[in-house]
C-alpha cells in the first residue's frame, strides 16, 4: 500500500473516526483504524463492535493494500505535522507504515488486520431517505435524557421511528422523559423503528452537521441499523430489550399550564444551580402568572428567582413540584 492525501483532509477524518474506535477492548485492532487503498479511492473505518464508521478520504494512491494503524497515535502524529502532503507507504518486511511529510519520516508499527471486523453496508431495497436537518434537531432535543447506565442497557438507546410524514425519537433515564415528534415535509417511501445507542447516533448527528447534510439513508439489518451522510456510512448495534411504554406516562390533560420564556428560564435555571449542590434538587413553585425556581443545599446556602409567564389553571391549587423528580422506570 503506498498512497498521498492532504494532512488537513487526513486529520479531519482522524478527528471524527478516533471517537469510534475502542479504547477499552482487549483486540488491538479495534483501537485502530484501518485505511483501505484501491484504485477506486481511499476509505477509514474504525469500530469498538458496537458502533462502526466508514469514511472516504481524497488522495492519489499509487499501490493498494490496507493496514491497520493505532488511532490515536496516528491522529497525534497527523496533527503535529505541518500543512502539505503526507505519504504513507506500508514496508511488508518492518510491519510498519512509513509516513513522510516534509523533512519529518515516521515509522508507525501497524496492528493485526486480520483482528479487525468488515463492517455493513445498507441494502438499498430497504433504505429509507430522511430529511437531514430534521433527523439532527430531533436527535439533539432528546439525546441529554437518554441513560448512561450501562445496567440498565434498554434506557441507554432513543427510540427512534419514522413513518408517513411524521419523525419521533424517545428518550429517559428513568428521571426524565423526553418525547419529540417532528412533521416532515414529504412522506416518507418506508418505514422504520429501533432502539439505538444514544452515542452512535450523537455521533452521527456530530457527522451530519460537520458536512451540511441535507438528507441521510436509514437502512435495517439483522441486529443493525446503518446511517449513510454524505459519503460517511455509520452503523451501530440495536439495543436488544423492550423500550419502556412511554405513552402511559404522558398525561392526556393538565391542571395548570405556564408559558414562560425559554432564554428567560433558562438563564434561572443555570443561575440558581449554582446553589443545588450535593444532588440537592432544583424546586418549581407555579403560581398565578409566575414561576419560582428555587434550591436549597445545607451547609451552602440557598437561592430562588421568579420568571413571569402566562398561566392557565383549569383545576385543583397551583403547588411545587422537585425538579428532579423520580420519573418513568
Amino acid at each position: 500500500m503506498k498512497l498521498s492525501v492532504a494532512r488537513e483532509a487526513l486529520l479531519d477524518r482522524l478527528q471524527t473516526l478516533v471517537r469510534v474506535a475502542s479504547t477499552h477492548s482487549a483486540v488491538q485492532a479495534l483501537s485502530g483504524v484501518q485505511l483501505d487503498a484501491t484504485d477506486s479511492g481511499i476509505e477509514l473505518r474504525a469500530t469498538d463492535l458496537e458502533v462502526g464508521l466508514r469514511m472516504p478520504l481524497d488522495g492519489s494512491v499509487t499501490r493498494p493494500g490496507a493496514v491497520v494503524l493505532p488511532a490515536r497515535l496516528l491522529l497525534d502524529v497527523v496533527r503535529a505535522l505541518p500543512a502539505g502532503e503526507v505519504e504513507l507507504e506500508l514496508r511488508a518486511a518492518e510491519q510498519d507504515v512509513e509516513l513522510r511529510s516534509g523533512a519529518a519520516t515516521f515509522d508507525i508499527r501497524t496492528l493485526r488486520s486480520e483482528d479487525f471486523p468488515a463492517l455493513p453496508t445498507a441494502q438499498a431495497a430497504s433504505a429509507v431517505t430522511v430529511p437531514g436537518g430534521a433527523f439532527v434537531d430531533t436527535i439533539t432535543t432528546v439525546a441529554r435524557s437518554a441513560s448512561r447506565d450501562e445496567t440498565r442497557p434498554v434506557l441507554t438507546g432513543i427510540l427512534v421511528s419514522a413513518s408517513g410524514k411524521e419523525l419521533r425519537m424517545v428518550a429517559t433515564d428513568s428521571y426524565r422523559l423526553s418525547v419529540k415528534e417532528t412533521p416532515l415535509e414529504t412522506e416518507l417511501e418506508g418505514s422504520f423503528e429501533a432502539n439505538v445507542p444514544a452515542r452512535a447516533l450523537q455521533e452521527l448527528a456530530r457527522i451530519a452537521q460537520h458536512d451540511g447534510a441535507d438528507e441521510l439513508r436509514v437502512g435495517m439489518g439483522e441486529n443493525q441499523i446503518v446511517f449513510e451522510v454524505g459519503g460517511a456510512t455509520l452503523s451501530s448495534r440495536l439495543i436488544d430489550g423492550q423500550f419502556p411504554n412511554y405513552r402511559q406516562l404522558l398525561p392526556e390533560e393538565f391542571e395548570h399550564e405556564l408559558t414562560v420564556a425559554r432564554g428567560e428560564l433558562e438563564e434561572v435555571v443555570r443561575r440558581i444551580s449554582l446553589l443545588a449542590q450535593k444532588n440537592a434538587p432544583l424546586r418549581l413553585a407555579f403560581d398565578d402568572g409566575q414561576l419560582t425556581v428555587s434550591a436549597q443545599t445545607p451547609d451552602v446556602g440557598e437561592a430562588r428567582e421568579a420568571v413571569g409567564g402566562e398561566a392557565r389553571i383549569t383545576n385543583g391549587p397551583v403547588g411545587e413540584v422537585d425538579g428532579l423528580e423520580q420519573g418513568p422506570t
